[in-house]
This record gives structure tokens, C-alpha cells and sequence, in this order.
């Protein structure tokens, strides 16, 4: 029987994935890829060094696969950020650094 596109998806995405920003240093804006074994739930927060929200970039159901959130940082001050990424039960923290 041929393969439907889920199947080859969750054969080849079997766990969540959060990928280093690109590029990091940046100014003004990055980009952070991640990737979702299935459909779920997705908050993806940015903060800054004293763990102050500076802004939600995501927050909402996502599809199983490949995904990137571009965040544009031209109103945030030069620093080190942190990406916080929830999916389902999955949490991860990613270091990005705004220079201007």
C-alpha cells in the first residue's frame, strides 16, 4: 500500500526538535526552527536575561512536522534572550543574542 504523507512524517519526526536561532548574533531579527512529531499545542515565549516575557510568538495548535517563527527584535534593546518553547509535554530553551 502506498504511504500517506502522515505516516512518512512521523517515520521521519519521531520526537519534538528545537533547532539553534539563525542567525545568532542577530539584529533585527532571527529566525528559530522546531519540529513536532504530531498536531499539538505550541506556546513559544521570548524572555530576557532576568526572565522578564518580552513577547509571545506563538500560541496556538500546530501541525506535526517542520516549522520556523521568524521573531524581529528591532524594538527590543541590544541583550541575551531566551526562546522558551512548549509543545505538549516538551519544554526547551534556546540562548539567542541581540546585537545592535
Amino acid at each position: 500500500a502506498p504511504v500517506s504523507v502522515d505516516e512518512t512524517l512521523s517515520d521521519l519526526l519521531s520526537e519534538f526538535s528545537l533547532a539553534q536561532n539563525y542567525p545568532n548574533p542577530f539584529n533585527p531579527s532571527t529566525t528559530i526552527q522546531f519540529g513536532l512529531p504530531k498536531s499539538m499545542y505550541v506556546k513559544g515565549v521570548i524572555y530576557d536575561i532576568i526572565g522578564r516575557e518580552i513577547e509571545t510568538i506563538m500560541d496556538g495548535e500546530m501541525t506535526a512536522g517542520d516549522h520556523s517563527v521568524v521573531w524581529d527584535a528591532t524594538d527590543v534593546l541590544s541583550g541575551i534572550y531566551f526562546f522558551r518553547i512548549q509543545a505538549g509535554d516538551h519544554t526547551s530553551v534556546i540562548k539567542m543574542v541581540l546585537l545592535k
